[in-house]
């Protein structure tokens, strides 16, 4: 199980990047960086808080607390980003960071114990907090870039309308053990 767990989670990392891949890609850096509401969050800014709170969390989160000092989690709500190449470069950087920390990682390292702003966690404590946190965020990328797209948006899942055929191609294959990711 320990060997699966690790395996899978990074496929489930992998999984929300390619969301937020496939979301940014969709889009302009105008409509990245547009606003609803005031007081609401562009694709930019939750792109900017992301990788802030990745960069933080794993750079050395063996031997460090998750929460650096060098963090400065209000900046990252201000947009600065000057153009979509600069916003993708952050957004990588951020990614490149947790699988560098995480891919490494042995079934021993699971039940270590490591600190986010003084509170204990285990390796896979912290793990399932932030894949909950991202794939939060991620959800919110998506759904904006679909408001933003309207009818030009291309679906990053089933299409509405389309589950039945969807279905019969999953249950043409044989049953088998594999990730929900690998025909992704």
């Amino acid at each position: 199980m320990v060997n699966s767990y690790l395996t899978s989670v990074i496929k489930q990392f992998e999984y929300y990047k390619s969301l937020g891949d496939k979301t940014i890609n969709q889009l302009s850096i105008g409509e990245l960086k547009q606003e609803f509401a005031e007081d609401s969050n562009s694709i930019s800014i939750i792109v900017k808080h992301i990788i802030g709170n990745m960069l933080s969390r794993w750079t050395n989160f063996i031997i460090e607390d998750g929460e650096k000092e060098w963090r400065h989690r209000d900046s990252e709500f201000e947009d600065t980003f000057e153009n979509k190449e600069e916003l993708l470069n952050y957004w990588n950087k951020g990614w490149n960071c947790l699988f560098e920390a995480i891919k490494p990682l042995t079934h021993e390292d699971l039940e270590r114990i490591i600190y986010i702003r003084n509170q204990g966690h285990t390796v896979t404590e912290a793990i399932n907090r932030q894949l909950a946190h991202y794939s939060y965020h991620v959800g919110q990328l998506v759904f904006l870039g679909k408001l933003l797209k309207r009818n030009n948006w291309v679906s990053l899942s089933i299409p509405k309308g389309k589950s039945k055929t969807y279905n019969q191609e999953k249950f043409s294959k044989e049953k088998g053990r594999r990730h929900f990711t690998d025909d992704l």
